[in-house]
């Protein structure tokens, strides 16, 4: 054991320090290059579409739907552009770490081929865990343990080549919790009024 320390001692004084190239761009030039923030919004987002999730984002509106298929267009846009692949609901589970679910850019046709598509459905809600997918995942879709729904307060980015929409997670456990919650206060409330009748 003591000589298994010594090693690690030894290989890690043996590294050699990496160089780190200072940028020669200003840090102005590349600061948020990578995020859908809003300039990015009001370049590639219809103007009213830019005017609704502006409001969204500053002042806590309902998220309309509707506006979500020229979202997904205008950041599908974005992300050809910057050379991205795929795209990752981003999520942050009780878990003291972060999860993904990484897609492609490509959906079936329905006639046996492929197109690259991107739709305000896919950027708005997923399913993190593999209920549904076709390689034969053993629990049925009803079962699934959580959804993910897209976080439009929080700016997307892109790493490497994937775009990476940051969500928020809806456990089936905490709806199931909060049901169980619900079916107790009603219990509850049920003695009081007998209480209080009789």
């Amino acid at each position: 054991m003591t000589n298994l320390r010594f090693e690690a001692v030894a290989e890690a004084s043996r590294k050699k320090p990496l160089e780190v190239a200072t940028p020669a761009e200003r840090p102005s030039e590349f600061f948020g290059k990578k995020v859908f923030n809003r300039q990015k919004m009001y370049k590639y987002l219809p103007a009213a579409i830019y005017a609704k999730l502006v409001d969204v984002i500053d002042n806590g509106a309902q998220l309309d739907r509707s506006i979500a298929n020229e979202v997904a267009k205008g950041m599908k846009q974005w992300a050809d552009e910057n050379g991205v692949a795929h795209y990752t609901h981003w999520f942050q589970p009780l878990t003291e770490g972060t999860a993904e679910k990484h897609d492609a850019f490509i959906e079936h046709d329905g006639k046996g081929g492929m197109i690259e598509e991107f739709s305000g459905k896919l950027l708005a809600q997923q399913e993190p865990d593999a209920s549904s997918f076709p390689s034969g995942g053993i629990r049925n879709t009803f079962e699934a343990r959580g959804y993910s729904a897209w976080d439009p307060t929080s700016p997307v980015f892109i790493i490497d080549d994937t775009l990476c929409i940051p969500t928020i997670f809806i456990s089936r456990r905490l709806i199931e919790g909060v049901q169980k919650m619900v079916g107790f206060v009603l219990f509850l409330l049920a003695i009081v009024l007998i209480i209080v009748i009789s």
